[in-house]
């Protein structure tokens, strides 16, 4: 188990993608890390794209940073919501500066857009916001995972075990 004892915080809202929250917290779970959900309110349970639920642990006003070792955001229509929240900005703006692994799938880009941390990056989203990447000033590769120092990034459910071998590398190191 390469993760034991490392924490990882997950972003969730109502419309997230399914496959892009649980694969990858399963996946890190599976490695020994231990996963939180963090939700626009703590102990709610939100629905994904296709019914799926998750329970937010904390709400994301209830997270310290300094407590985690990486971040997840999860794609679908949940992050056009999870980037609405200071708080959500403030905590990725505040992983990035020190340089914990950041990992975006498909739609999630949209709150690393928001979080302004994207100017001079190498990334990869659903086709559908290259435009808003490139105009946050990230370089845009259509491959199913890229990675640029502590961020990781994907495109789809079908990249799903690219990126998260990838993300753990990240995390290992």
């Amino acid at each position: 188990m390469r993760l034991t004892g490392k924490k990882v915080l997950s972003f969730v809202h109502h419309e997230f993608e399914d496959l892009e929250l649980w694969y990858p917290i399963l996946r890190l779970r599976e490695e020994g890390a231990t996963v939180h959900l963090a939700g626009e309110e703590a102990n709610v349970k939100y629905i994904g794209k296709y019914g799926v639920p998750a329970e937010s642990d904390f709400a994301y006003g209830d997270i310290t940073p300094e407590q985690y070792d990486a971040i997840l955001v999860p794609g679908g229509w949940a992050p056009d919501k999870i980037r609405r929240f200071p708080e959500v900005l403030n905590i990725v703006q505040q992983m990035d500066d020190k340089k914990k692994p950041i990992g975006q799938i498909c739609h999630a880009g949209w709150v690393l857009v928001s979080a302004n941390i994207l100017t001079g990056r190498k990334v990869t989203s659903t086709p559908g916001i290259k435009d808003d990447m490139v105009n946050a000033g990230a370089e845009w590769f259509d491959e199913p995972v890229v990675v640029d120092g502590n961020l990781v990034s994907s495109r789809r459910p079908p990249d799903l075990p690219e990126y998260m071998r990838e993300f753990i590398k990240v995390m290992e190191k």
